[in-house]
């Protein structure tokens, strides 16, 4: 009985207003299929700010604006990520024999392929960066790679770190550059006590000056996983509440994160280049051309203590439900055993791609 909250179905449509607080609005696209943005006053900006906010949180769902709205207004509407208008019936303010094909599903011309101006802008400067960066350090060492992205994002990146079982190379690199760097543990509540107590050895060992730990939000915890066995029943939503979420709240204000993910980890890693833009973010992989002998190297040339499970056949390391010992071709192959899974979601392409695609649909017109 007390279960259902964590496998209820989503709800068909929310509304809420241009009052409504960012934190709240978030709330309605992580729990509805559509979304209703009403407009009290065609002059009130803050709906087209909500717009941007749920689709850059990759809200791909019908996002409707509502109420009292102007037929000017469509381009910001549809630059915002609205895909449907509907008018209050009988506002004296819509013309509705101002319309043309634009507006009709599929005829847009482009005109509704626009992400808002502002950003647009930034986006197109980052990936630019990114590929220039790729090109002039894709083949650079580890260090030098993590020494020019600490000074590309100076005060605007943190190392991602899970603390597991390859992860002491990574922030040892980053300690000999800058131990000052923020570095992101996400303390899922489901670790194994050998990564706890490894995690405060690395930090001291390497003398680490800014560690964040982040932990799911109680509330949402025990609304999604009030007995704590939501990984028995739904793996990918356990992870969404431990460490998707946790890391999308953490991450705020920081345009660069520093990850440990390696080609040779398989999967859809293999392509790793040392600088990779996802759409919002730039992810540094200093270690991604790494084989594991080169990481076996590196452990014994700079003395790095080994992960306490390192010993007991586990290769990679998360939390304990979904982590067993591998002897498999790669590193990660411990990971979800018995499931076709094989990232937790805050890698995840198609969290870029869903969202991009929303911000690209045809807008419709009701009434």
């Amino acid at each position: 009985m007390g279960n259902d909250t964590a496998t209820a179905p989503r709800l068909a449509r929310v509304e809420i207003d241009t009052a409504t607080t960012p934190d709240a609005a978030l709330e309605a696209a992580r729990s509805a299929q559509a979304i209703d943005i009403r407009f009290p006053a065609f002059k009130d900006g803050r709906g087209y700010s909500l717009a941007a906010l749920i689709r850059e949180s990759g809200f791909a769902g019908e996002l409707r604006a509502t109420g009292d709205i102007l037929p000017d207004q469509k381009d910001y509407l549809t630059r915002t990520g609205f895909d449907v208008i509907a008018p209050d019936d009988g506002s004296p303010r819509w013309a509705r024999t101002s319309f043309t094909h634009a507006y009709q599903p599929g005829l847009a011309k482009g005109a509704n392929d626009r992400v808002p101006a502002y950003r647009a802008r930034a986006l197109a400067i980052r990936k630019a960066q990114v590929e220039a960066l790729n090109q002039q350090y894709g083949d650079a060492a580890p260090e030098t790679i993590i020494a020019v992205a600490v000074e590309v994002f100076e005060g605007r990146i943190a190392m991602l770190s899970s603390f597991g079982i390859e992860a002491a190379l990574g922030l040892a690199l980053l300690a000999q550059v800058d131990r000052s760097v923020p570095v992101v543990f996400l303390d899922t509540q489901r670790h194994f006590s050998q990564t706890l107590s490894y995690r405060d050895e690395l930090v001291a060992h390497l003398r680490l000056e800014d560690v964040r730990i982040l932990t799911p939000d109680p509330a949402e915890a025990r609304a999604a996983d009030n007995d704590g066995k939501l990984f028995e029943r739904d793996g990918e939503a356990c992870c969404d509440l431990r460490k998707v979420r946790p890391l999308n709240a953490g991450l705020e204000g920081f345009d660069a994160v520093i990850t440990g993910r390696k080609r040779a980890h398989g999967g859809g890693r293999q392509a790793l280049q040392p600088f990779e833009f996802d759409g919002e973010r730039v992810k540094i992989n200093p270690v991604a051309g790494l084989a594991p002998a080169d990481i076996a190297a590196l452990y014994r040339e700079m003395k790095l203590p080994a992960h306490p499970l390192s010993t007991q056949g586990y290769t990679s390391v998360g939390c304990w439900p979904c982590t067993a010992p591998s002897s498999g071709a790669h590193a990660r192959d411990g990971r979800w055993p018995g499931s076709d899974r094989s990232e937790c979601g805050i890698f995840d392409p198609v969290r870029t791609a869903r969202a991009d695609a929303a911000r690209k649909r045809a807008v419709r017109l009701i009434g």
